[in-house]
């Protein structure tokens, strides 16, 4: 039975065609994995094991009637800041400990007419503001690969439990490198998709201009399968994008020879860069020209959004919860609290000048797309540090120097704010056995390219084989 935690969705909709495996085999297959391995890495927090078998029955009916859907029998999971019916949603934080929403966010109902299979809500940091995993409701998510370390954040859960074949799909959002990041530290393939691509709604305020829906999973044609299913329109988001031409699966497909390419290790800011994750993302960066690109290293220089960034996730924060901030304030997680009194400190023109600097790094980036197809860097400038209290505002000195509290997500979130495709894919390992991330960027609503790219390096250097040692040491 353990074969079957690792495999792909698409494996399980070949092996449910073929009634090779049933859906009910297979969700009765994970929750046994999850009873086993869960407890050690908390990634998934609110199960829903009747509901999941219930679905699993219906879905196995549809096989049996020949009418599946596209998702029918594939479990997954949805992060917990994220709207289910029914089914208890915290956004991590005590002010919603026993919230139960009445209504599904848009992806979610779009995953279940789908025949998606929900097995729980998967861990995050409260409100998914910082690159850890850790909340006073539910605690930390540890990382399979060393338990000491951190799974990343805020999608840590979501990361932690399909590197750990307890499920082969978890959604995850990405509002500074939410999904990337945990995917890098993880060992797994993370894509955030273009601004506006998955419908966001309802949800709670903030991140209102940095956001995007994506998925975390262990395969590339996964993270394309369900693209596909939660990609689309909504009246009821007004950024949301018209409906994608083509098909991200089919998309993906094909060889990427004659892709122009560019890599760059730093990419404005002069933050500092763990030697070892330099040398292997480089290494894989050039590898393409294996596959038939050319790849060229750059340094454009970018203008430094750091100090935006921190502006504008605490400004938001700060705002969204303006009604009830001294109730906040005593139960809030202990580090976000420094966060708080700097928002009282910001002023007006702090936050409008965030828009003009975005407005400016577009302007670069676009100048750098005009001559290259897509863009390499390393994920993040770190492996995955120790866990601990002070985790995200002080995490291990990068080289021996002091990482201030988003300068080790220097790669990540630039991205945010042009709103372009960008993922993460597994490209090697440092000297302690800790999984390292490339990411990959395209242009503007060009997914297809990240997608053809990253299963192009997929195939050529796989990562499935590679599975975590799930202990401590």
């Amino acid at each position: 039975m353990s074969e079957i935690c690792w495999m792909s969705a698409t494996e399980l909709l070949a092996a449910y065609k073929k009634k090779t495996l049933s859906p009910v085999e297979v969700v009765k297959a994970l929750l046994a994995r999850i009873d086993e391995i869960n407890p050690k890495l908390n990634a998934i927090i609110t199960r829903t094991d009747e509901a999941a078998l219930a679905t699993a029955k219906e879905s196995e009916k549809a096989f049996l009637k020949g009418k599946p859907r596209p998702l029918e029998g594939v479990p997954i999971t949805i992060k917990d800041n994220v709207f289910t019916k029914g089914v208890r949603t915290t956004w991590g934080s005590k002010l919603y400990e026993n919230y139960v929403p009445d209504t599904d966010a848009i992806l979610v109902e779009r995953l279940k007419n789908a025949g998606a299979i929900i097995l729980g809500k998967t861990n995050l940091p409260e409100f998914g503001l910082v690159g850890i995993t850790d909340n006073l409701i539910f605690g930390r998510t540890v990382n399979p690969w060393n338990w000491n370390r951190t799974s990343g954040g805020s999608s840590g859960g979501a990361a932690a439990g399909v590197a750990s074949g307890l499920f082969p799909i978890g959604h995850g959002n990405d509002g500074g490198g939410s999904i990337r990041i945990p995917s890098s530290f993880c060992g797994v393939f993370g894509l955030k998709p273009s601004f506006g691509r998955i419908p966001i709604y309802p949800h709670l305020p903030g991140w209102e201009t940095l956001n995007h829906e994506g998925a975390l999973t262990r395969t590339v044609e996964d993270n394309a399968l369900i693209l596909d299913v939660m990609a689309g329109p909504s009246v009821y988001d007004p950024v949301s994008l018209p409906q994608y031409p083509g098909k991200f699966q089919k998309g993906m497909k094909g060889d990427i020879k004659g892709l122009r390419l560019a890599f760059s290790s730093d990419l404005g800011g002069g933050f500092p860069m763990d030697s070892q994750v330099l040398e292997i993302s480089r290494k894989a960066a050039f590898g393409f020209q294996e596959l038939g690109c050319t790849v060229e290293e750059i340094k454009p220089g970018w203008i430094n959004m750091e100090s935006d960034f921190v502006v504008t996730l605490v400004s938001e924060t700060l705002a969204a919860h303006q009604s009830d901030i001294d109730k906040y304030k005593q139960v809030a997680f202990p580090p976000y609290l420094p966060f708080l009194d700097f928002a009282t400190l910001l002023k007006n023109t702090d936050v409008v000048k965030v828009q003009f600097d975005r407005y400016q790094l577009n302007e670069q980036v676009s100048r750098v797309f005009e001559k290259y197809d897509l863009l390499l860097t390393p994920t993040l400038a770190t492996a995955a540090f120790e866990v601990g209290e002070n985790g995200p505002l002080n995490p291990a000195k990068v080289n021996g120097i002091d990482a201030s509290p988003s300068s080790w997500v220097c790669f990540t979130y630039p991205f945010n704010f042009t709103g372009q495709p960008a993922a993460s894919v597994p490209c090697g390992f440092n000297s302690e056995g800790l999984p390292i991330g490339l990411q990959i960027v395209g242009r503007r609503l060009d997914e297809a390219t990240v997608l053809r790219a990253a299963a192009a390096f997929e195939k050529a250097h796989p990562w499935r084989d590679k599975k975590p040692p799930l202990t401590a040491a």
